[in-house]
């Protein structure tokens, strides 16, 4: 037999075959059918007992609600990450912040402008049955946001800087924190309600005004090529220094706000306890456990579980007792070396699962709290302006005068207090806890809504202004 004879033989068996397997595919499609539809005819006289009088029968309006709600959710999902990445590209464009696009997107779809210009479009993209689960999206998007930003926040470098550095970072927390309670006293008269107490209220308007965004800060310093240089290094340091005493001071505000004084002193008590835990005990056994797979070239998805286990778990924790579930978070990525390949890998696969899918739900969320319309009148948009006023002067001038006194120069230390003014996202957190704890009022959460967009905004611009496109290396003489 030659090969060509023995090729036709081989093409009939394979055809043969592939129409066995049809007909087998073909005839289990038709006992399937067959089947049910026998089942069906003998179920058809079958009956079951009685609904009862009190329960939803099938096919009400409860079953077609959540449909509606699901289909709500995954609209307004797919507006909110277009719009925010169309903003956010075109201020990229522009040589700003993408996140400033992208928390005005959020602002645009809700009712300050949206809700107003065309109400029935805003109903259908963000009507308000779809709140309480983009909030939900927000606060699992912002928890692992601040797990992001411990695991990038750098120890080392902190403790590697001049007592200077840490003198120019609490300046630069100390005197926005007290303009920002000397504000209270004209903001609490007008927009604030007599259940909130003066001292809460104190409290979180001096935090308010102290926030930096470090993530938000370090994304200027590499578009302008500064962060090797040494006044990038030194704003650097000064926003990680920054960030943790704001979350702590946050933290204690959170706990005074959510009980009485010897409810505060407790919880106070029992932050530092827990700190203290973690840094001593859990840290050590953080690093082992990373060091003995950090040469994998991806770590171990037990490894992986077992951090989100102990990230929601110190969540848990701090939310338990009472300051809030985000400073857990924050602080377990703060133990994680973050010069680890695990670090790396981990910011590396959540970043776009954050940035572009749970933190656009956060800024939307964060757009249907914002009612800019609630700032009419000369007077109120005056208080608006004087907020952003005293948060720039404080933020500014704690910095720079702390960094010339320092011994750096004057364009240096202008270029700091620049730098130090950018709030952001953080800044947006930080309002929505106060929000929901009622401490601050939907007019007043707008004003500050609006202070944190014009300051993270004019950072560049004004930055660009007093450098020249200047920078300074990072060789340059150590401050003193």
């Amino acid at each position: 037999m030659d090969a060509k004879q023995v090729g036709q033989d081989a093409g009939g068996s394979d055809s043969q075959s592939g129409w066995r397997q049809a007909l087998g595919y073909l005839a289990l499609i038709a006992v399937t059918v067959g089947g049910f539809l026998v089942i069906r005819h003998l179920g058809h006289d079958l009956t079951s007992p009685s609904l009862s009088p009190e329960a939803e029968g099938f096919g009400v309006a409860p079953s077609k609600a959540k449909v509606d709600v699901l289909m709500h959710v995954l609209l307004a999902l797919v507006v909110i990450i277009l719009t925010a990445r169309v903003l956010g590209a075109l201020f990229a464009l522009a040589k700003q912040p993408a996140v400033i696009g992208e928390v005005l997107a959020g602002i645009l779809l809700g009712p300050s402008l949206l809700g107003r210009i065309w109400p029935d479009a805003s109903a259908l993209l963000l009507p308000p049955t779809v709140a309480p689960f983009l909030s939900i999206l927000s606060q699992v998007g912002v928890l692992l946001y601040m797990f992001m930003v411990g695991l990038e926040l750098d120890l080392g470098l902190m403790r590697s800087r001049t007592h200077a550095t840490v003198a120019i970072s609490h300046a630069s927390i100390v005197l926005p924190f007290l303009l920002g309670s000397a504000l209270a006293l004209v903001l609490y008269p007008r927009l604030a309600t007599s259940d909130v107490p003066f001292t809460v209220f104190a409290l979180f308007s001096g935090v308010s005004m102290s926030v930096t965004a470090f993530p938000v800060l370090a994304r200027i310093l590499t578009d302008r090529a500064m962060n090797r240089s040494r006044l990038g290094t030194i704003a650097l340091t000064c926003a990680a220094v920054d960030d943790v005493t704001a979350w702590c001071l946050l933290a204690f505000v959170v706990s005074v706000a959510k009980t009485k004084v010897g409810g505060a002193v407790a919880t106070t008590v029992l932050s530092i306890c827990y700190i203290g835990f973690v840094f001593v005990v859990l840290r050590p056994v953080v690093r082992r456990l990373i060091a003995r797979y950090d040469r994998a070239p991806s770590p171990p998805r037990g490894l992986v579980a077992g951090i989100f286990v102990a990230l929601l778990a110190s969540a848990l924790v701090t939310e338990w007792i009472g300051i809030h579930a985000i400073f857990g978070a924050f602080l377990l990525g703060v133990i994680v070396p973050h010069e680890a390949n695990v670090a790396r890998e981990l910011v590396r696969k959540l970043d776009d699962i954050v940035v572009i899918l749970l933190l656009p739900a956060f800024f939307a969320y964060t757009g249907m709290r914002t009612q800019i319309g609630l700032v009419s009148g000369a007077t109120e948009w005056l208080l608006c302006g004087v907020i952003i006023a005293v948060a720039s002067v404080g933020k500014f001038g704690g910095s720079a005068v702390a960094a010339r006194i320092s011994g750096m120069s004057w364009r240096e230390s202008a270029a700091l207090g620049i730098l130090m003014n950018t709030r952001g996202l953080m800044e947006l957190i930080v309002l929505n806890i106060g929000l929901d704890m009622k401490v601050i009022s939907p007019a007043l959460f707008a004003m500050l809504v609006i202070m944190a967009v014009v300051t993270t905004f004019a950072t560049t611009p004004v930055l660009h202004m007093v450098l020249h496109r200047r920078t300074v290396p990072i060789d340059a003489p150590s401050v003193a």
